[in-house]
């Protein structure tokens, strides 16, 4: 896999100087877990950051729960972390995927081409017995210069073109579970039901038992999706889309965005549909 390495890879690699490994582990119940799991174990010279802290701005009236954070900030944490353009970046969470891999978008976003997510997260490598430490690692300030690359963000407007059947040539997906794409349930957002015309391809049946499963069965996931159409994902937030936002890259789509804002930022205006 090309985005995708596993445990050990990063056991083979885990200290070289160019390499700087991520800690995304995190917790939409218990906000402070992920951090305090960190501070008790981690993987060794792992740097933390925060789902809510680091990788999304503050919430306001649209951009949905988890908005884009500030460049700016998320750039100085980076070069606090000691990464540079040079820099191969491992990230992990627990195995869930979503965490690590919105970080990795977000890298990706800023134009770093060495960004990788950990298959099976921490969960793999503590149950292989690999080594992990409590020690805060401390690394040598660096300059990283971003690139941003727009084409894999979807705005609220290119989406709307999808939903109201003007953009044939794009694909909508809601990774949630079927019974919020439905509408059967919605345990967090005010309204219930789906974006007009997207199609549900749920981010967890791309992995098993947090890992992600074989290309080849990714494939399948999506053999109904013309791979060269544009291919928008979204789920509630932003954030665990990212995982189909990965298996469709894996799975050879090149035109993949991410509608960050998702289904939080769509409901936030009211003139805006839902099926």
């Amino acid at each position: 896999m090309k985005y995708i390495v596993d445990k050990e890879y990063l056991l083979k690699h885990v200290n070289e100087e160019k390499l700087r490994i991520v800690d995304c582990r995190f917790s939409l119940a218990d906000p402070h877990k992920g951090r305090n799991e960190y501070d008790q174990a981690h993987i060794q010279g792992a740097v933390y950051f925060d789902l809510e802290k680091d990788l999304s701005g503050p919430v306001v009236t649209h951009g949905g729960r988890h908005p884009l954070p500030d460049l700016n900030e998320l750039i100085a944490k980076l070069e606090r972390a000691g990464i540079d353009e040079q820099t191969t970046v491992v990230a992990y969470d627990n195995g869930e995927s979503a965490f690590a891999a919105r970080f990795w978008w977000l890298l990706t976003y800023l134009g770093h081409q060495k960004v990788h997510v950990l298959n099976g997260g921490y969960k793999e490598w503590t149950d292989a017995n690999y080594p992990t430490s409590s020690d805060l690692p401390v690394f040598e300030k660096t300059e990283f210069r971003a690139e941003v690359d727009s084409s894999i963000l979807a705005e609220m407007d290119e989406v709307k073109e999808i939903s109201l059947g003007k953009n044939k040539n794009a694909v909508l997906i809601d990774s949630r579970e079927e019974k919020r794409y439905v509408g059967f349930e919605e345990p967090i957002d005010v309204k219930k039901g789906h974006i007009p015309g997207a199609i549900n391809k749920p981010w967890m049946e791309g992995l098993q038992e947090g890992s992600f499963k074989p290309i080849d069965e990714q494939k399948k996931r999506f053999s109904d999706i013309d791979s060269d159409k544009e291919v928008i994902v979204y789920c509630g937030s932003g954030v665990t889309a990212i995982p189909n936002f990965l298996a469709l890259k894996e799975s050879g789509f090149e035109d993949v965005k991410l509608y960050l804002g998702s289904f939080s930022d769509w409901i936030s205006y009211e003139d805006n549909e839902i099926e």
